[in-house]
């Protein structure tokens, strides 16, 4: 598995995914819709499978010594630190935000609390839509990442909305992180829970859709 995962970084892994982790500075532009900094997230794991399928990666990979489900696993373990490494970067860039003086977003969620527990379902969500369909054909990489596109906007969408309709959302969550510091924390944990149980279940759909594929 170590060298199943180095192969995934050094050989699979495309390289905006690295600068797509810096974009996590979104944070800090005033009035933007902060989700979206996670969409790169996505776009990066687009790219990366994409780059994978140009290179014959899963042939390649296909013709070592290795079981198909550690092929699934090597890949699931780059994502996840993909996009744990996203959160991690994030989390500077949303205390700048918290403390230079700048009025609240006006597009829709501020970058506190609450809204990292959120965009850990908007990955979760991701990641279920997406490889969902990919380990089906994994020589298709558009039609995974164009449908988890539009479910993950639609999710932006309606969270934003709410932002502005729900008061809880409005009047609790959307609020500088040194008010309603509890509820915020459940929204955070409730957040990992949901991403963690959502990846963790499209992981073993996928090794099971991956195991009967047909290269």
């Amino acid at each position: 598995m170590k060298n199943l995962l180095k192969k995934e970084i050094l050989l699979t892994m495309h390289p905006t995914a690295i600068l797509f982790l810096f974009l996590s500075a979104l944070l800090i532009v005033p009035n933007y819709p902060y989700y979206v900094t996670f969409f790169y997230t996505g776009l990066a794991v687009f790219f990366t499978c994409l780059n994978g399928r140009e290179n014959n990666d899963v042939f390649y990979t296909m013709t070592l010594p290795v079981a198909k489900k550690d092929i699934v696993k090597a890949r699931f373990i780059l994502i996840i630190i993909l996009e744990l490494l996203q959160m991690l970067i994030a989390v500077p860039f949303a205390f700048i935000r918290q403390n230079i003086g700048l009025p609240g977003n006006a597009v829709g969620m501020d970058a506190n609390i609450a809204f990292f527990g959120f965009s850990f379902i908007l990955l979760g969500i991701f990641n279920v839509v997406f490889f969902g369909i990919y380990y089906k054909d994994v020589k298709k990489v558009g039609k995974p990442f164009a449908v988890s596109s539009v479910v993950i906007f639609v999710y932006i969408c309606i969270a934003e909305i709410c932002a502005h309709i729900v008061p809880f959302v409005r009047d609790c969550l959307d609020t500088s992180d040194n008010m309603y510091v509890t509820e915020k924390l459940v929204v955070l944990i409730e957040g990992i829970i949901i991403y963690a149980v959502m990846t963790a279940i499209i992981y073993k759909k996928s090794r099971r859709n991956f195991e009967v594929y047909d290269i």
